[in-house]
């Protein structure tokens, strides 16, 4: 259950920020699931997060990201994984036990509506956690306060039904265990410019909370 917390760096706070300190590297996820949603979009937006966050934070983390099915045994040996798209998420009992397990062994997931991905994805987590629901993450919390702040919580990077960004979360036991973005589309914004043709301090924006994510799910003990 925990094979991947094993290669976890090891994380020390100072006053100026945080450093770590490992030879270790962390390679992250991208989730593949079934249904016919696009999990498979926009295939250059994690590699650019990635990149963007190794220039700006001390954190080593491997370039190269995965592949991963959501109900493969492998997925524990990832402490980050990514789930975006536009349409229908498909999990079976099984898929829902191994992302639980994995969910409560110390792994995060990010998922982020790539608008249309909503109705399925909460449905989604019903199967996992039953009993628990996605809550509202107020702007006070770590996550929009990490290397950059975002003191009014998420950017609206994409325009989608004009409502204002929202972030949720699932906690177990205190710690974050899933954080949810609806009405924002960052993941759209970490992909090449040339894809949505965002202005480049919209880009800035969605890659900088892109790191904050990627940071805290790192790095916090909680």
């Amino acid at each position: 259950m925990k094979r991947f917390l094993l290669a976890f760096t090891v994380i020390t706070f100072f006053a100026t920020g945080l450093m770590a300190q490992s030879d270790n590297t962390f390679t992250l996820a991208r989730i593949k699931y079934r249904g016919g949603g696009d999990w498979y979009n926009n295939p250059s937006s994690l590699k650019n997060l990635i990149n963007f966050t190794r220039k700006k934070a001390p954190i080593t983390i491997n370039p190269d990201y995965d592949d991963v099915a959501l109900g493969s045994r492998d997925l524990y040996d990832y402490p980050f994984a990514f789930l975006t798209g536009h349409g229908n998420i498909s999990i079976n009992e099984a898929e829902a036990r191994n992302l639980r397990n994995y969910l409560d062994n110390g792994g995060f997931l990010y998922a982020d509506d790539d608008y249309g991905l909503d109705k399925y994805f909460r449905e989604m987590m019903k199967q996992v956690y039953p009993d628990e629901e996605l809550v509202e993450v107020p702007f006070s919390h770590p996550i929009y306060h990490q290397l950059y702040e975002f003191p009014d919580g998420l950017p609206k990077i994409h325009k989608h039904d004009g409502k204002p960004p929202r972030g949720y979360a699932i906690f177990r036991e205190g710690r974050m265990v899933v954080y949810y973005t609806v009405e924002t589309n960052l993941s759209d914004g970490w992909a090449n410019p040339e894809v949505h043709n965002d202005p480049p301090e919209t880009r800035e924006k969605a890659l900088q909370m892109g790191s904050n994510i990627l940071i805290y799910a790192l790095t916090s003990a909680q």
